[in-house]
């Protein structure tokens, strides 16, 4: 079977990434040959492109997370999925493409009112939230979260999740356009990120104990956000959108400087404190498949609602998904959809 993918032979730029035609075999004994319907773009998308992804490979490789779409072919071995069953799935690297053969375990079925491009926005946001909320974080009944990036796709999760523990939910934006996107989301305050964080923050909690903080921004923010922190609070970094640039390539000068100046935390400084750091990769959990799939499990306990596709591009016009992706100006998921996907379903 033939497949289009966009394939990078170097890393450092998104110019580097092409798209190609290429055979794809017949699925391993365990896993399923998928065609693909919907992609979901992360952060670590445009970072692997870049160079900066420690976890990725540096040349010749398919770049993506995250997919939905429809088994076409399964290996001898797999008896509890159909061909033609609609599924959502992630992958270490490789859903660049329209055709792609991943383990069984690596699948679940897609619900059966959701859309392909729902599908494709669901596990790594519904996983990043939930691993940092509730193994990390501890999040527990009526305690304060700050969220950082509160309108993107682990953001918007995150609150839906604290919300399920009556959390009062604070979230930083980066742009007061997307204010009313976290009101009807149900965020008890709203602080735009600009040079009056600090004493934004101040003004919003008033007094209010701040147990536990999710980052993914990096930065002055970052700090602040710690110092505010209560006594046994709880910081959770899961990315550093401060690392990233606008363009086709690194700002190099823009990243030494940002390296320089982020942040770091002493241990005697955490001690004294009492508060936590912890920081995580989702990439590095991929290996625990009944981890991972046991969150799962306990996020569709939670009967959350369908996730926020934000963003719609065509395949042939992925490249301009991720430039849009990177710019910071999208809210929910960014997604980019294959002909013959359910887009409206």
């Amino acid at each position: 079977m033939n497949r289009e993918s966009y394939r990078i032979t170097r890393t450092g730029s998104l110019n580097n990434l092409s798209l190609v035609r290429e055979e794809i075999g017949e699925p391993a004994d365990d896993e399923v040959g998928i065609e693909v319907k919907a992609i979901g773009l992360n952060f670590a998308d445009v970072f692997t492109i870049f160079g900066l992804y420690k976890a990725a490979p540096t040349k010749d490789f398919i770049p993506g997370l995250e997919f939905s779409g429809v088994v076409v072919a399964r290996g001898r071995n797999v008896s509890d999925i159909r061909i033609g069953d609609r599924v959502m799935g992630s992958v270490r690297f490789g859903a660049y493409t329209t055709h792609l053969n991943i383990q069984r375990g690596y699948v679940t079925p897609i619900p059966a009112d959701w859309s392909f491009e729902e599908g494709a926005s669901f596990i790594v946001q519904a996983l990043t939230a939930y691993y940092a909320l509730i193994p990390l974080g501890g999040l527990r009944n009526d305690q304060t979260v700050l969220i950082h990036s509160a309108a993107g796709g682990v953001g918007i999760y995150a609150n839906r999740i604290a919300k399920k523990f009556s959390a009062y939910t604070i979230g930083t934006i980066g742009s007061a356009a997307k204010s009313a996107l976290l009101k009807s989301e149900g965020y008890d305050e709203i602080i735009v990120r600009d040079g009056h964080f600090r004493s934004e923050l101040a003004k919003t909690l008033n007094g209010r104990a701040l147990d536990l903080v999710l980052d993914a921004v990096g930065g002055k923010a970052q700090k602040d956000s710690f110092d505010f922190l209560a006594t046994t609070g709880r910081m959770v970094a899961y990315g550093l959108s401060q690392f990233a640039s606008p363009g086709s390539r690194p700002n190099y000068f823009k990243l030494a400087l940002d390296f320089i100046t982020m942040p770091r935390y002493q241990t005697l400084t955490l001690i004294e404190s009492n508060k936590s750091i912890l920081g995580f990769n989702l990439i590095w959990l991929y290996d625990r498949v009944d981890m991972l799939k046991s969150m799962l499990d306990e996020i569709q306990n939670l009967k959350l609602r369908k996730p926020l596709v934000g963003r719609v591009f065509p395949f042939p016009k992925l490249k301009e998904a991720v430039r849009e992706f990177q710019s910071g100006a999208t809210s929910g998921k960014v997604v980019v959809t294959i002909d013959g996907s359910d887009a409206g379903k």
